[in-house]
């Protein structure tokens, strides 16, 4: 086993000065450059930016957003079309991954399963000043969120389908983002998903403070919604958009069923996903669909529990607090994963 890490990041106040803020941590990190050794001379192939058409889209859901980007250029003193590849989250290729998600009435618990080489090691705190709702969760392209959490106690995380017959859109992440963004409930989510343009084929399960969730069935063709506390990598309703092979995602699906319908309280609920035992957590790393970290949240508590790595305590963090401007005290969150390569906000 390998230690691994996630930095935390705190930050109350404007898009763009979030954004510059952020320029200037990534100046010392080594994720930019270790970014561009990973995609090498792919990059151009995997990121076909049109900046007028980006510009254009991104302003009519989140124009704070855009401001968040040109923050990130100023601050790193790059031009802004490299800014779109790097942080806009539209066109990008995305690497195929697992994940779990089950919700109750009170919480959702939710396993990232991916590849270690592509997870950038960043759980952010943020509340804007200018537009849009605070948020916590992991970052995904530094801008768009894996899961994660609003001040309206709106939930989300998604799941990859498939990416077969790709159109233009935004990536997973940065939907996630737009969505903790701008919606305020489950009814506000899915009337978003259905409107913005999807890149590729992901279900997205929205929980609110009311108890009732929705997951969103989203190709580049069509998006449905359907009521369900379960879900993995297929779709029930847009069947056709399926992979072929679905064994495996089905299979895990009945496993969270099972698993879960003996648990009697959150903690129980979180060890079904996080405790490789119960057969939901995977090591399947080289594959890209290993589990990278388990996180929980409680609408209505305004809780977010987090683990990187198997059978761990999480750590817990008071999101109701830090909106009332207590700062959180954790500055990493550590972890343990089978596998010989660290995050890409560690080394290569």
């Amino acid at each position: 086993m390998k230690q691994f890490y996630s930095d935390v990041i705190q930050y109350r106040g404007s898009h763009y000065d979030f954004g510059y803020y952020q320029g200037i941590q990534l100046r010392d990190s080594l994720i930019l450059p270790n970014r561009e050794k990973q995609w090498g001379p792919k990059k151009d192939r995997h990121f076909l930016i049109n900046s007028e058409k980006f510009i254009s889209i991104i302003s009519q859901f989140s124009p704070a957003i855009l401001d968040e980007i040109y923050g990130l250029a100023d601050a790193l003193g790059m031009e802004m079309e490299e800014a779109f590849r790097l942080f806009g989250g539209y066109y990008l290729e995305y690497v195929r991954s697992g994940c779990s998600i089950f919700t109750d009435s009170d919480f959702m618990v939710r396993n990232y399963d991916s590849h270690p080489r592509g997870y950038e090691g960043r759980y952010v705190f943020y509340a804007p000043t200018d537009h849009g709702y605070a948020t916590i969760g992991p970052s995904m392209q530094i801008t768009g969120r894996i899961d994660g959490m609003n001040e309206k106690g709106l939930v989300m995380g998604y799941n990859f389908t498939h990416s077969k017959n790709s159109d233009d859109g935004f990536l997973c992440n940065m939907i996630g983002r737009l969505v903790l963004e701008t919606c305020a409930n489950v009814d506000e989510a899915v009337a978003l998903l259905k409107e913005i343009p999807h890149r590729q084929s992901f279900s997205y399960v929205a929980l609110d403070p009311d108890g009732i969730s929705y997951v969103i069935e989203a190709s580049p063709r069509k998006v449905v919604a359907r009521r369900s506390n379960v879900c993995t990598n297929h779709f029930h309703l847009l069947e056709e958009e399926n992979r072929y092979r679905q064994e495996e995602t089905r299979q895990r699906e009945q496993t969270v069923q099972e698993q879960q319908q003996y648990s009697t309280n959150p903690y129980e609920a979180f060890k079904v996903m996080n405790n490789p035992e119960h057969g939901v957590f995977s090591d399947k790393y080289d594959a890209s669909a290993g589990t990278i970290h388990t996180s929980v949240y409680f609408p209505k508590a305004s809780k977010a529990w987090f683990v990187i790595g198997p059978d761990k305590k999480p750590v817990i963090f008071d999101f109701k607090k830090w909106l009332e401007g207590t700062d959180v005290n954790v500055k990493q969150i550590k972890g343990t994963l089978d596998y010989h390569r660290p995050f890409v906000n560690m080394g290569l």
